[in-house]
């Protein structure tokens, strides 16, 4: 069975692969920041990837960010290519879990997976992209669980807010929770902001096989999940959200397909009541709309075709208005940046008989953070991972492949996010 202690064959509890990329050198100082909190107060970890040079440029960054001088004697280096397989089996062979932070994941992410599962180690990801997810899930389930390894993915701003958000306001209510909406809304400094364009890629790979998302689903072979309570309504393409005061859209990220498997897994595994949910996004005022609609549009169309993708991926600051770009955020835009999940609940309160009537009982909840895809995302991960090391008998019985709010239910995770800036509150 996979094990969650360090020995002389697995001397580090943590490596972070893909420590060079845009969000994996973020990653870093946030397991530098937060190394104290490991396993009896130490943490043993490594940074891993294809370019050495690059790798040490990282870890002198955060030590310099850091003021940690130390780190750069203190630190291993491990090379690793996810096309070189021998290297990648003897990267995860030592470590107790992998960061895994190459994305987009459906290029890079599944050889690291396949290589954690057949070296008994445990993988935590950051992955905003369902076809991964849930192939990763279809493929690698059984054979996780055989091994006692858990491949947690989407431990990032996806999905780790919307997913523990809504097991959060379920635990907050006194009664049986039945559905709830979540309304997202970031806020820029006056640096302003923007996202880098990995995430951009991955979108653009995403929309482009969307149909093949749907084939794969048909392929679990899941019934529906029961409904309890009164069916939650969908509300359209683009609406005024009162709860928001400002226009908004359907989520396009994956939390609604993570909080729907973590749901299927509390309904069928822990045999708990099923909350329904819809997750929607503020986009602003009526210049923001037409914005939207024209960058939508014009992303939509050119998508379909592989001339079009590449225009998109060439050009990405031009097609978003901005909002994504090669260079990604300054450290100053970052700072300047936040984002707000209010939760909107129902259910039927204690004593209520949910087979009976309409729900009769409401909550609101709040989770909010520091900015969200390269300081909130960060945090997750490294929290998540503390929380596997640490707390190793609260996580699901057997191993395998399993969405955050699974995984964690019944650990302290959401104490530990307060801790460190990522809130949740009743309002």
């Amino acid at each position: 069975m996979a094990t969650f202690s360090t020995s002389s064959t697995r001397p580090y509890h943590i490596i972070i692969f893909g420590a060079s990329g845009f969000t994996g050198q973020f990653v870093v100082e946030e397991v530098a920041r937060t190394a104290s909190e490991g396993p009896k107060g130490s943490l043993k970890w490594a940074v891993a990837g294809r370019n050495r040079t690059k790798l040490e440029k990282v870890v002198e960054q955060a030590a310099g960010a850091l003021s940690k001088p130390e780190l750069k004697s203190e630190v291993d280096i491990l090379v690793a290519d996810v096309n070189d397989l021998d290297s990648l089996a003897a990267m995860c062979k030592q470590a107790v879990i992998v960061l895994s932070c190459v994305g987009p994941y459906r290029f890079f992410g599944e050889s690291v997976v396949k290589s954690c599962v057949e070296s008994g180690t445990h993988c935590i990801d950051i992955s905003g992209e369902p076809q991964f997810l849930e192939s990763t899930q279809l493929n690698y389930h059984d054979q996780a669980a055989e091994k006692g390894v858990y491949i947690v993915g989407s431990c990032g701003f996806d999905s780790i807010p919307a997913d523990m958000g809504v097991i959060y306001t379920r635990d907050q209510f006194k009664g049986t929770l039945t559905a709830v909406e979540s309304f997202l809304t970031a806020s820029a400094g006056p640096e302003g902001g923007c996202i880098h364009d990995g995430t951009w890629q991955s979108a653009i790979y995403g929309l482009a096989d969307s149909n093949k998302l749907r084939s794969l689903r048909k392929k679990f072979g899941h019934k529906p999940l029961p409904v309890v309570g009164a069916k939650i309504k969908r509300r359209g393409t683009l609406f005024y959200s009162n709860e928001l005061q400002q226009y908004a859209i359907p989520f396009m990220g994956s939390d609604p397909s993570v909080v729907k498997r973590t749901q299927r897994y509390l309904t069928e595994e822990l045999n708990e009541s099923p909350v329904q949910y819809g997750a929607y996004a503020g986009v602003g005022g009526i210049f923001s709309v037409f914005k939207l609609l024209f960058a939508g549009l014009m992303f939509y169309l050119l998508v379909k075709f592989s001339f079009g993708r590449n225009l998109l991926i060439k050009f990405p600051e031009f097609f978003s208005f901005g909002f994504f770009s090669k260079a990604g955020p300054t450290r100053k835009q970052m700072e300047g940046s936040s984002f707000r999940f209010v939760f909107l609940g129902e259910g039927y309160t204690e004593g209520t008989d949910p087979s009976e009537g309409k729900p009769n009982g409401k909550i609101r909840t709040l989770v909010k953070g520091p900015e969200a895809g390269y300081v909130a995302t960060p945090i997750a991960m490294v929290q998540a991972a503390l929380t596997m090391l640490n707390e190793s008998d609260s996580l699901p019985k057997t191993g395998g492949v399993y969405t955050p709010g699974a995984t964690f239910a019944k650990t302290t995770l959401i104490d530990r996010l307060n801790k460190h800036g990522i809130q949740f509150s009743v309002l």
